[in-house]
């Protein structure tokens, strides 16, 4: 399957904190576009299968956080997690793993994945529709290297975790330093 050489323009519906809202609920949608994200911006995203998932809660999301400040001191702008699940189930999974500096950028509709051409059945676990497990380097709206694991396909058995990880990434850009 190819990918597009740029990020698709698409629109994702968020939840961010506002301080001026008061009670029990301070956060508030806001649509933010893939403009919003990418534009003029050195951004590693990362996708996953799923929020609370095995690999993904353990490893995945886990290593990315660990290492958000080397990517930073390579000069990237923002590491961000995406996965095909809504904005509320994105931010419990950061909660439970105290994630402080991996943006969670929800793709509940799947738009995003899909014209990344990532998008997969796992109906034979339950799950629907979800993102193959991949992470890229984005520079201001152009995908400069994409790692996707192998054997892109429906209703795996599995996806690995080999070449989408935090440490392949920070490989990649120390080697083009």
């Amino acid at each position: 399957m190819t990918h597009p050489a740029r990020i698709p323009d698409v629109v994702f519906h968020t939840r961010v904190r506002n301080d001026a809202l008061e009670g029990d609920n301070p956060f508030e949608w806001k649509d933010v576009t893939s403009a919003d994200v990418f534009a003029g911006r050195r951004v590693v995203l990362f996708a996953v299968p799923g929020a609370f998932t095995p690999a993904c809660s353990d490893s995945h999301l886990p290593g990315f956080e660990q290492h958000y400040d080397d990517f930073r001191a390579l000069g990237v702008d923002a590491v961000v997690c995406l996965a095909v699940n809504d904005a509320f189930t994105l931010f419990q999974w950061a909660k439970s793993r105290s994630i402080e500096h991996v943006i969670m950028l929800p793709d509940g509709n799947g738009d995003f994945t899909r014209r990344m051409g990532m998008l997969v059945r796992r109906e034979r676990h339950g799950m629907g529709l979800r993102s193959w497990r991949y992470a890229m380097l984005v520079e201001d709206g152009v995908i400069a290297k994409l790692f996707a694991e192998p054997d892109l396909r429906d209703d795996p058995d599995g996806v690995g975790l080999t070449v989408s990880d935090a440490a392949t990434m920070l490989a990649y850009l120390r080697r083009s330093e």
